[in-house]
């Protein structure tokens, strides 16, 4: 089973996948920034958003049993999923 969370944010293209036989993976902008392999409950993956002299850090939390979940921050601040209403 594969699942993927996708968001834009500043200009830049955040994607992450959960697969169960290739594990997690966080792309920004195409560009493979972290992994974990094989197969877990819980997993943390630790990017960057970088721009000329600015870097803003990027953490991603994915967890779950039944349903995979997965929150995004950029920068301690969460931006998926989106709860504004």
């Amino acid at each position: 089973m594969k699942k993927t969370f996708e968001v834009m944010h500043d200009g830049y293209h955040i994607k992450v996948v959960n697969s169960w036989f290739t594990g997690e993976k966080l792309y920004v902008n195409g560009q493979l920034q972290d992994e974990n392999l094989g197969l877990a409950v819980r997993a943390v993956l630790n990017g960057e958003l970088k721009s000329n002299d600015d870097r803003k850090s990027i953490k991603v939390a994915l967890g779950g049993f039944f349903k995979i979940n997965c929150r995004i921050f950029v920068e301690n601040n969460l931006i998926y999923p989106n709860k504004k209403k």
